[in-house]
């Protein structure tokens, strides 16, 4: 049996980043409507190249547009955004970027009629992956998050946990400079969450960047070096988490940021007395 404690030994990506590159994410201004409602209102994020970066905000925040736009699943409003230093208003060089980068999604869309391995294969090829780099990484990958026994089953049969699993090793293949990643532990299971911590800990280390959000507030107090906070579409918040540890606890901060004053301090009436 393989030991699912081992993270991923990804090679480096340090150095695929220039050296005068600072920011893996720049945005100035950066807005999004629908209609009359603005959910992204001018948002100037900063995200140093090899942080952990926690994006943090109460639901119907902003976080998921944020990252849409980011990614290019979403055209901006207004305002300019650069991505691992590259200014992706081009689009040529947000195809090249996208190449660059791993993204678990809000909403996972998975192809129903293929396996896991027929999945990942697919993933590998549009990356432009080598044949053998594809096949390598993937089945270490269906060994990782414990999918390598269902190699029979198509995805049409997944639990969420296991659709949410397989997501993750797509964005984990192409060895990306920058993660993002939209709720990525929801419904994971214990052993699969700590080798994926582990193995998110260790991109980090070896020059990768990973965007987060995430509702667990402590998963994003271990994990992170630096937090971004937003509430009604505005950045609220943004700096290290050592800053936040000097002055309490990441949920004191979050709770003051976004109002504390949102906490209907109630109780049900049969429970009073």
């Amino acid at each position: 049996m393989a030991d699912l404690t081992r993270p991923l030994p990804f090679r480096s990506c340090a150095g695929r980043l220039t050296s005068r590159m600072t920011l893996a994410i720049e945005t100035n201004g950066l807005t999004r409507y629908f209609g009359d409602l603005c959910a992204v209102d001018r948002l100037d994020l900063r995200v140093e190249a090899g942080k952990f970066y926690g994006f943090l905000g109460p639901n119907g925040a902003g976080k998921s547009t944020t990252i849409k736009m980011l990614t290019g699943l979403l055209a901006p409003t207004q305002g300019t955004m650069r991505i691992l230093g590259q200014d992706v208003g081009d689009i040529e060089v947000a195809r090249e970027v996208k190449r660059r980068i791993g993204v678990v999604p809000e909403e996972l869309a998975l192809f129903d009629n293929l396996t896991a391995r027929e999945y990942l294969t697919f993933i590998g090829r549009m990356y432009r992956l080598p044949k053998a780099t594809v096949r390598d990484r993937r089945e270490e990958l269906l060994v990782m998050m414990g999918l390598d026994s269902e190699d029979k089953k198509l995805t049409l049969e997944y639990s969420h946990g296991m659709k949410k699993k397989l997501t993750l090793a797509a964005a984990l293949i192409p060895n990306p400079d920058l993660l993002f990643l939209d709720e990525p532990f929801e419904g994971v299971d214990a052993v699969s969450s700590r080798v994926l911590r582990d193995t998110l800990k260790r991109c980090v280390q070896r020059g990768a960047t990973v965007f987060l959000t995430s509702h667990v507030l402590e998963i994003v107090e271990k994990l992170c070096t630096d937090v971004g906070i937003i509430a009604e579409g505005k950045l609220v918040h943004q700096g290290t988490m050592d800053e936040i540890r000097q002055s309490g606890s990441l949920e004191e901060r979050f709770l003051e940021a976004v109002g504390s004053d949102h906490i209907e301090r109630q109780t049900l009436s049969w429970l009073e007395g």
